[in-house]
């Protein structure tokens, strides 16, 4: 047990945001934990050029203004996903906006889109070093041209970052997930792909979007027609849920907002089940929802996902959670034959 497993308690007794705070202060002040053991090779993987050394990678939400991503990285993920990162400075909505449910394993936000702007995401991404960083990037609540935003967030971001996401699924923004509406979705994605290449002086960049988990069969199968038909690099399985599954017990759970942690884990793995046959296994999929252990990881990669994600996790477990994942993960990889993540993609369709 470490320093950072034995401070958990104390970050605990914390209001929800104001951990969260800290917890970005001092991984950015160089205060975190290392990893500093090397990957097992069964672990990695590539995807889009990209080599990952694992396949676990911190969600978008923890490190909104790209302060952070550096001692993230030293904390043993794969891949540091930064933002929701909006064109202007935005205070999000007023607090509270932060709920532990901690019987349900869930946290609860309407955060919307808090954000420092372009400008300071884009300065501290120029100065990164090694370690695969992604942007997540959205639009202004008071926005009129919500293409015009990722345009800009896509001119700016798309050079500094090894991938792009354009994030039409957050549920705290008003009008945010109309733009999964198929006719909206392709004519963002070819407006979104059209800056970020033009920014990387004609050179492609991977670009992803972020679909929401209440989606109804119709969603799905138009998202599916409209990334095959844009030639999107890849989707990421799911985003908080606007449902409130049956059975939580704490005490917060009927606060407005997007759910996330344990109670996510069902939906999203099945989303990812359904993303992978609508989509017949081309396509990339990133899952992340609920994530825990090593078995859910290896859960979400049997089911159609190549790559995860996760966030809610490390606040009741803290950053020792990442190298016991990993762990795990390759102990099942074995146990089932597997010389690697890539051949475990998809095999409970097989």
């Amino acid at each position: 047990m470490t320093i950072y497993d034995l401070s958990m308690p104390l970050f605990r007794l914390l209001d929800p945001e104001r951990a969260h705070a800290l917890a970005v202060w001092a991984l950015a002040h160089g205060f975190g934990p290392r990893d500093d053991k090397p990957d097992d090779s069964t672990l990695c993987t590539n995807l889009w050029g990209l080599r990952f050394s694992n396949p676990i990678g911190l969600a978008a939400g923890f490190d909104k203004d790209a302060a952070a991503f550096a001692g993230a990285l030293r904390l043993g993920f794969g891949f540091v996903e930064t933002g929701t990162v909006t064109p202007r400075p935005q205070p999000g909505n007023p607090k509270p906006r932060l709920f532990r449910l901690r019987e349900d394993g869930a946290v609860i936000n309407r955060y919307g889109f808090n954000s420092a702007g372009l400008e300071i995401s884009a300065n501290r991404l120029r100065k990164r070093g090694d370690g695969i960083v992604g942007a997540n990037i959205g639009r202004n609540k008071d926005s009129e041209d919500a293409e015009a935003d990722y345009v800009a967030g896509a001119q700016r971001l798309a050079p500094l970052s090894d991938y792009l996401v354009i994030n039409v699924s957050s549920p705290n923004t008003p009008g945010l997930r109309a733009l999964q509406d198929r006719t909206q979705l392709s004519g963002l994605i070819t407006a979104t792909r059209h800056a970020a290449t033009g920014a990387c002086g004609g050179e492609s960049r991977p670009l992803l979007v972020k679909i929401a988990p209440d989606l109804t069969n119709e969603d799905k199968q138009d998202i599916a027609a409209t990334v095959r038909e844009t030639n999107v690099d890849g989707l990421i399985v799911s985003n908080t849920t606007i449902t409130r599954p049956a059975g939580l017990k704490s005490r917060d759970y009927l606060e407005t907002g997007g759910l996330s942690g344990v109670p996510l884990f069902p939906l999203t793995r099945d989303l990812v089940c359904e993303m992978y046959q609508l989509t017949q296994g081309n396509l990339p999929l990133i899952g992340v929802g609920g994530i825990a252990s090593g078995a859910d990881a290896y859960a979400m990669i049997r089911a159609g996902a190549s790559l995860v994600q996760l966030y809610s996790a490390l606040v009741f477990h803290g950053p020792s959670l990442i190298p016991r994942i990993k762990e795990e993960l390759v102990g099942l990889l074995r146990a089932d034959g597997f010389n690697n993540v890539a051949d475990a993609v998809g095999a409970d369709h097989r």
